[in-house]
């Protein structure tokens, strides 16, 4: 039996050859949605999904992983251990995995797409209008997101001074809700919905299923204490969603989700799902599995940012590495705890 560390993959095409044949040997139901966009050598890139139960199941449970691509490593690790071994599923229900929304971003270890834009800013509500960027943004543009190679220049000391002056949290708000006026800048949102949702959104509403219940857990990394875990509701799940939250997670919910992540984004995923399925119970929960501090992770955003537009853009460089690191360290007992602490998540929330 493989042992936990063996779920990580080494890299995109291969965490993606991985979850389609254990997928087919669960017996899932599989599509592939296939991107525009190609890989560091030319390869395809696909959005695949797995469905798991039965085919006219009223409730879903949905583990997405890769919406920030190069943090897909941990969530994808975990939808394999779940292929492999599938938890006890309620009869009413479905297990569907979408394996990296953003393939383009695991393939190339950027956290955003290949239109340097990042997903979960993206998913705009209706009505509302792709432009402006917090004032703060505004100020902060020339420190992270400066239009050089990488190379040191001081930038946890300015940080530093900014937070200083500031405060953390006003920082923390201005930089990562997601701003439409900086094409090249970090936490970019786009201009038009970007081609891996818009997929996602039109498999999702040609789901025949007789959905009544939607369960989404979208597995993110980078936020919260070392080893640890973040669940946080979205703000919009509807009415007496704390109460449903708390009946089936328990202190798992109540413990780690209760305070959020101390910012509200514009254009999150969560949007894809209420849209598709207005009127019906739809509760919708971001999954952190924590690594290192947030000044590090904004640091190795910036680096590879860098890297990206102003240095050679391939995988051979530090910055690439260094991000990989930022959003999923090697340390087998970080792994561990990641497999640990998702597999128990799935269990409570597909079980009756």
């Amino acid at each position: 039996m493989a042992s936990d560390i063996d779920f990580f993959s080494a890299d995109y095409e291969q965490a993606r050859e991985r979850f389609r044949r254990q997928a087919a040997i669960a017996g899932a139901r599989l599509w592939a949605l296939a991107l525009d966009a190609r890989g560091p050598v030319g390869e395809d890139l696909s959005i695949d999904v797995a469905w798991l139960g039965r085919a006219d199941a009223s409730r879903l449970v949905v583990v997405q992983s890769g919406v920030h691509g190069v943090e897909a490593f941990a969530g994808a690790a975990v939808q394999l251990e779940l292929l492999g071994r599938p938890p006890t599923v309620a009869t009413d229900t479905a297990l569907v995995l979408i394996h990296v929304v953003n393939p383009y971003g695991m393939a190339w270890l950027r956290r955003v797409n290949e239109n340097n834009v990042d997903l979960n800013r993206n998913c705009l509500d209706r009505g509302d209008r792709y432009r402006g960027a917090p004032r703060g943004y505004r100020a902060l543009d020339r420190l992270i997101n400066p239009p050089t190679a990488p190379s040191f220049d001081f930038f946890t000391l300015r940080v530093g001074w900014r937070i200083v002056r500031h405060g953390f949290e006003a920082l923390k708000v201005a930089v990562a809700t997601g701003q439409y006026e900086f094409p090249q800048g970090l936490f970019y949102g786009g201009a038009e919905l970007e081609q891996g949702p818009a997929l996602l959104r039109d498999w999702l509403e040609h789901i025949e299923a007789p959905v009544a219940e939607v369960q989404v857990l979208d597995l993110h990394s980078g936020l919260g204490r070392f080893g640890g875990i973040g669940v946080f509701p979205d703000h919009c799940t509807g009415p007496n969603a704390q109460q449903r939250l708390r009946k089936r997670f328990g202190d798992m919910h109540t413990a780690q989700g209760s305070s959020g992540p101390g910012y509200r984004i514009r254009g999150g995923v969560a949007n894809l799902y209420r849209q598709t399925f207005p009127g019906i119970t739809n509760s919708y929960l971001t999954v952190e599995f924590g690594t290192y501090s947030m000044l590090r992770v904004l640091h190795a955003l910036r680096e590879e940012n860098r890297w990206h537009f102003y240095g050679g853009a391939g995988l051979e460089n530090q910055a690439k590495a260094k991000l990989r690191e930022a959003l999923g360290p090697a340390d087998p007992r970080w792994r561990r705890s990641v497999l640990h602490h998702g597999g128990s998540l799935v269990a409570l929330a597909a079980g009756n």
